[in-house]
């Protein structure tokens, strides 16, 4: 049964050393998503699921102890998806989850046994839902790690360029995901969030079916758009 989660924005950004000078930029974002872990490890859970968006070769499950790293962004930096375990992992976390990985390690996190998922964005709105009903149905205590950025559509600058439609819907995002508005996210236009760029359209809608009928409330801790993408930190406890 799903019993808190957490959502967190995914730019390799968030980890100062690939931000370089640019790292204080995004320090209330850090701050907001270390807050957000509190709220998982508050709720004692017995497993964590990371979930992520990824490009093919990252898609699936990755077990604990699942390696990755930002040399691809030009930094000398390894993480691990939790303790090491004894299996091999067969390949390294997608970007998203290496955030996550990086965000947990950071927060010295130690609660409970993790995994990851990495989700793509070509994923139907009713496969989101039902692979997040098989989280939210497990037995224990289950606590969800979401992450994903907003659109990429917010300024001149942004990665996606400006598009009138992207504060729209970045809003109503933040104002399911603070309210734990469940209908709304499995609701979420796919083809919009496409155009848009929004990497958690996915994983949001993962959120939505675990969460269906566990009664949590949100809280929106951070609603930004600093780079021209929409940055959104929230729980649900």
């Amino acid at each position: 049964m799903l019993v808190a989660a957490a959502v967190c924005p995914c730019p390799p950004l968030l980890v100062p050393q690939v931000a370089a000078g640019a790292a204080p930029e995004l320090d209330p974002a850090r701050v907001a998503c270390t807050d957000a872990l509190g709220v998982l490890a508050a709720a004692r859970p017995d497993t964590l699921v990371v979930v992520g968006p990824a490009e093919q070769s990252g898609r699936g499950p990755h077990p604990q102890g699942t390696p990755g790293s930002f040399r691809g962004f030009g930094v000398d930096l390894d993480v691990r998806l939790g303790p090491p375990t004894e299996a091999v992992p067969e390949r390294e976390l997608p970007p998203s989850l290496a955030v996550a990985a990086w965000l947990l390690e950071r927060t010295g996190w130690a609660d409970a046994p993790i995994e990851g998922l990495g989700v793509g964005e070509p994923l139907a709105p009713e496969r989101c839902i039902e692979v997040g009903r098989g989280i939210g149905t497990r037995a224990g205590r289950v606590a969800l790690l979401v992450m994903g950025d907003a659109s990429a559509c917010r300024t001149l600058k942004a990665p996606g360029y400006l598009d009138e439609r992207a504060a729209p819907f970045d809003a109503e995002v933040a104002r399911a995901l603070g309210a734990a508005d469940v209908a709304a996210l499995e609701a979420l236009d796919t083809e919009l969030a496409y155009e848009l760029k929004a990497s958690g359209r996915a994983p949001w809608q993962v959120l939505a079916g675990a969460a269906g009928g566990a009664g949590l409330s949100g809280t929106l801790l951070y609603d930004d758009a600093p780079y021209g993408v929409g940055y959104l930190v929230a729980t649900w406890s």
